[in-house]
């Protein structure tokens, strides 16, 4: 059987009409590497040693590593049945999935929100007078504002989203028939989460956990509005970059090269699986 012969392209020689796209398309790459690149060659590496082994330095270290950690568990043990309730809401009827569709819209706010925003809101609700915070006070005699409670309160606010749509995305895309082959078995709607939904979902967990916690180390606005900046007690790495920009210049870039590097092993290990969590998502939505 003689196979079809495939098309021939009707362009010949040089095609120029896709030159200013081009050109668009690398002055949008230069836009995000040049000033990465300056960062990296203005980086004194000689020097980066004796910086990280600054006091201050380290304590801005550990308080970010561990108030992001915290921050990521907490954003796990509640973002994830959150994302399954949404995900499950959308096969249900029609006033539950208006429920949410609004309870979606709002969680994912704080990817939109200015991050000193969001700072101001958490005080107006667990300040010393705030709408939650007021009553902490009275009743047990807790004050959130200006500890590290508060950094993780903040980092926990801007960063549990991204878990939230990752994985509502992937359950989204999960094979329902597994979980029905489990309720005939006489599996309970815990165990079938726990056996079934969960482990199909598990490549985007681990991505929005990953992104998740990489947002909660860079975390700055909300920080600075709602924790301070107090060396020692709430000061993560952002805000010590920030403090130290204004002292010693080429200290802070050496630890916004930390932060870059955290950044781009992120990146890497992630391997594209967010963004395509995140394409399915935004697909499947506009469907």
């Amino acid at each position: 059987m003689t196979r079809p012969t495939p098309p021939v392209s009707r362009r010949s020689g040089t095609d120029w009409s896709a030159a200013p796209l081009a050109l668009l398309a690398a002055a949008a790459v230069a836009l995000v590497a040049v000033p990465l690149v300056a960062l990296l060659l203005r980086a004194d590496w000689v020097a980066m040693p004796g910086v990280l082994g600054r006091e201050s330095v380290q304590q801005a270290l550990v308080l970010s590593l561990t108030s992001s950690s915290v921050a990521t568990a907490l954003s796990v043990l509640c973002g994830v049945p959150l994302a399954w309730w949404l995900a499950a809401s959308d096969q249900r009827g029609a006033f539950r999935r208006r429920v949410a569709a609004g309870v979606r819209a709002l969680v994912t706010l704080p990817l939109v929100l200015p991050p000193a925003v969001g700072g101001v809101a958490l005080l107006m609700a667990f300040g010393r007078t705030g709408l939650l915070g007021q009553r902490l006070d009275a009743w047990f005699g807790v004050t959130l504002p200006f500890t590290p409670a508060a950094v993780v309160l903040a980092q926990t606010f801007v960063a549990m989203p991204f878990l939230v749509t990752t994985v509502d995305g992937a359950l989204a895309q999960r094979d329902r028939s597994l979980e029905e082959a489990a309720w005939t078995c006489g599996a309970d709607a815990w165990q079938t989460f726990r056996r079934v939904t969960l482990p199909l979902a598990l490549p985007s967990l681990v991505a929005g956990t990953v992104l998740c916690w990489a947002r909660a180390l860079g975390e700055f606005g909300a920080t600075i509005v709602f924790a301070g900046n107090l060396p020692g007690s709430t000061q993560t790495m952002p805000l010590a970059v920030y403090l130290t920009m204004q002292t010693d210049p080429q200290a802070a870039i050496t630890l916004s090269v930390v932060l870059l590097l955290v950044s781009a092993l992120v990146i890497v290990a992630l391997r594209g699986r967010w963004a395509g969590g995140l394409s399915r998502f935004t697909s499947r939505r506009a469907g």
